[in-house]
């Protein structure tokens, strides 16, 4: 079985559940998760609005991104979920999880996998805040 277990960028509401199913294994002593959230504020400033965009090649570049964590660590499975369009305080944006054969693994690679997507998959971030200024942030955040 393929370590890759799910990937995707959606326009929908993400689901931890479906991530953490996805990836349980019997093999797998250690599992991570990381949940990113739209906070309330960045850089200080209070955030009113958020959106995500992502390149056409934004699934594919995720996949490549998967694919080499999966070569360099000792995995069992893994997944990768980021939300785009439009979301509100509190939303998840983005879901990382990992399953190893031990806890030090899970989290090197989860690490690893989350940095990654966010450094290279091209998704861009859109914030608006309060005192009407706004910003887009390349990569997800």
């Amino acid at each position: 079985m393929d370590v890759i277990r799910l990937l995707g960028i959606r326009d929908t509401s993400l689901s931890v559940e479906e991530v953490l199913a996805s990836v349980g294994d019997h093999a797998a002593g250690g599992t991570t998760l990381f949940v990113g959230t739209v906070r309330e504020q960045d850089h200080g400033k209070p955030v009113t609005r958020l959106s995500y965009s992502a390149h056409p090649t934004a699934e594919a570049e995720l996949r490549r991104v998967a694919e080499k964590v999966a070569a360099d660590f000792p995995v069992t499975a893994l997944a990768a979920v980021h939300r785009v369009g439009d979301l509100e305080l509190g939303d998840i944006a983005v879901i990382v999880a990992v399953t190893a054969p031990h806890r030090g693994e899970a989290f090197a690679a989860s690490r690893r996998l989350i940095d990654d997507l966010k450094a290279e998959v091209p998704i861009w971030k859109h914030q608006v805040f309060a005192d009407g200024s706004a910003e887009w942030v390349g990569a997800c955040e």
